[in-house]
């Protein structure tokens, strides 16, 4: 098969969403781009007037009730992001569309305020990055992940933060004092400290070095650290689990964690045409063991299994993880429990006076 790779972009197609009641091929016409001419999917934000920007969560595998996406879809292109299927719902791809039709929240923060105002909202922790990543490019320009923090800030309420990225280093005016009260916590994912592989797998993330450097400056300002070595994928960067465990753990990370690559809905064949692309001769081995990970699909969402599948390559990942963790001196059972006693409403503020 004739593939094409993009620079900067993960996914290799733009594979028609599950939704669609018709399916279209683009051909070359001779109007268009010549088909020799290098090209790049330009990234294109699209504002979306949110009605609500609290999702509730019932997972019993998700430790938090409340979540925040400033964004949909995500520049970053991991290949494997269980997220793209998310982008069926806008009429759009969850292959390239996905990186490169990134949808904001600019009335993010003002929502979020509006809700926090209200008499009937009792607070809990509420975590920001459950689905892509608001630490994604586009946030260095738009700042909408800022915004709620601000918000978070002004009403002193809890919340936890998960990125691959080290410009959540920007916002630590905001995050200090908050972690001081125990009101902030932080999740960073690290998938490899290979740069080739980063490269190619999730091309527009920083390295994962920086990510590591992004863990020692948040340990450094007094703020709880877990280290997420994610997706593990067989044969690609499991090898890495111990020394991405280690260096989380000399950067001052006080508690790891590990997810075994998930491939729900399309993701499945976007990231077999990856494979196929870029490791040909690994292809169906590491099929083969994510199958026997996931009961013989190629995935299985059912609650405690998803996050660490079964079977024997499952069992092992999870015993390396294990015994790594406490070589290292991870609190393998640690949770981050974040107060809600700081949480102020204005008009509460306003009846003091």
């Amino acid at each position: 098969m004739d593939r094409k790779t993009f620079k900067g972009r993960g996914a290799l197609s733009n594979p028609d969403n599950r939704f669609l009641g018709q399916i279209t091929e683009a051909f070359f016409d001779g109007w268009d781009i010549p088909r020799d001419e290098p090209g790049r999917p330009p990234t294109r934000v699209i504002e979306e007037r949110c009605k609500s920007i609290i999702s509730t969560n019932r997972s019993p595998d998700i430790p938090f009730h409340y979540s925040i996406n400033p964004y949909r879809g995500c520049e970053h292109g991991c290949t494997y992001c269980y997220a793209r299927p998310t982008h069926a719902y806008w009429d759009l791809s969850p292959g390239l569309d996905f990186e490169t039709n990134i949808i904001s929240k600019p009335n993010a923060a003002a929502l979020l305020r509006k809700k926090l105002e209200n008499p009937r909202y009792k607070p809990s922790p509420i975590s920001i990055g459950a689905n892509t990543d608001p630490y994604q490019p586009v946030e260095a320009q738009l700042g909408i992940t800022r915004s709620i923090i601000e918000v978070l800030h002004e009403f002193q309420h809890p919340f936890s933060i998960i990125t691959k990225s080290n410009l959540i280093l920007r916002d630590l005016d905001l995050l200090m004092p908050m972690a001081e009260k125990n009101l902030f916590s932080v999740a960073v994912s690290v998938t490899t400290l290979d740069d080739r592989l980063k490269r190619i797998l999730e091309p527009r993330t920083p390295r994962g070095r920086v990510r590591v450097d992004a863990i020692r400056q948040l340990s450094e300002s007094g703020i709880n650290v877990t280290l997420l070595a994610a997706p593990m994928i067989p044969c690609i960067n499991d090898a890495e689990l111990e020394t991405i465990l280690e260096q989380g753990k000399k950067a001052g990370a006080t508690a790891a964690r590990y997810i075994l690559l998930r491939l729900p809905l399309e993701i499945s064949d976007l990231f077999q045409e990856w494979l196929h692309e870029h490791f040909p001769a690994r292809a169906n081995k590491v099929m083969s063991i994510i199958r026997q990970s996931r009961g013989g699909r190629d995935y299985r969402s059912v609650f405690g299994e998803r996050m660490i599948g079964t079977g024997e390559f499952a069992m092992l990942l999870h015993n390396r993880w294990r015994i790594a963790s406490r070589k290292l001196g991870y609190d393998t059972d640690a949770r981050f429990e974040l107060t809600t006693k700081w949480f102020t409403r204005h008009n509460e503020q306003l009846s003091l006076f």
